[in-house]
């Protein structure tokens, strides 16, 4: 009995999981771009019966490494770290604690980030996603292809006092050209930048709310009702005025144009 339930488990284990390589194909393959029609997915096979060639099993081990950086690449080198920030910022100064919630920003501030990078994307499928699918690349060729568009983008985004600064850290000497920076020293001044940036955008957020605090305080002082909490009348008055303002009509458009391309 035991070993038929186990055998059925690892049927159903197997299904399970051919039910999700194929679920993750059929969504790759509607919404990537030019490589998913010309080019076949890659496929790993695994054959205990069989032994692999050294270079085959470094190159699926490279790919599993870089399959767990993909969170730490997304969050750190892209424009999803200066986003969702600022969304944050918004629900901060609105007074509003779980509303939306964080998987909502998260999710909004992940296809804003997509759609700020879809010129990159094009650039990384071009150069180095397609040759790679179709054997003209090798994985680390591939791989050094893809950073050109990245860095170029975040060259734009980076102010060239955070990258002095990180050089200076480094003891290097100043970079006269941008190949000249390494990533390593481009990447977190990327990020400072990206947090400045962000921060800038949540002052100018922060400001009309503050002065309908100010206001609705100073009123109900005046009128002697200490007791009433200013949050219980400001916050339906701020709603309404980000309602009406077209909120977040405005905080989009100006979060997509404060990135240079």
């Amino acid at each position: 009995m035991t070993a038929r339930h186990g055998a059925q488990g690892t049927r159903r284990l197997k299904a399970g999981v051919l039910a999700a390589v194929a679920a993750g194909g059929a969504v790759l393959a509607t919404s990537a771009p030019t490589w998913a029609a010309g080019a076949a997915l890659p496929k790993i096979t695994i054959n205990p019966s069989t032994a692999a060639s050294p270079s085959q099993s470094l190159e699926v081990l490279a790919l599993i490494t870089l399959l767990s950086f993909l969170p730490a690449i997304l969050i750190t080198m892209t424009a999803f770290t200066r986003i969702v920030t600022v969304l944050s910022f918004l629900r901060s100064a609105l007074g509003l604690q779980q509303t939306p919630p964080n998987p909502v920003l998260i999710g909004l501030a992940l296809f804003l980030a997509l759609y700020v990078m879809l010129p990159t994307w094009n650039a990384i499928d071009k150069a180095a996603i397609v040759p790679y699918l179709n054997g003209h690349l090798s994985l680390v060729a591939a791989g050094s292809r893809a950073m050109t568009p990245l860095r170029a983008f975040m060259f734009l985004q980076t102010r060239s006092s955070d990258i002095a600064l990180f050089m200076h850290l480094q003891h290097l000497p100043p970079p006269k050209t941008h190949a000249a920076v390494p990533t390593t020293v481009l990447i977190p001044a990327f990020i400072i930048s990206e947090l400045r940036t962000a921060f800038e955008i949540g002052v100018f957020i922060y400001i009309p709310f503050v002065i309908v605090d100010l206001v609705v305080a100073t009123v109900l002082m005046s009128m002697g009702m200490i007791m009433v909490p200013p949050t219980l009348v400001s916050l339906p008055l701020k709603l309404l005025l980000f309602v009406l303002a077209n909120g977040w009509t405005l905080v989009v458009e100006s979060l997509v144009l404060s990135f240079h391309h």
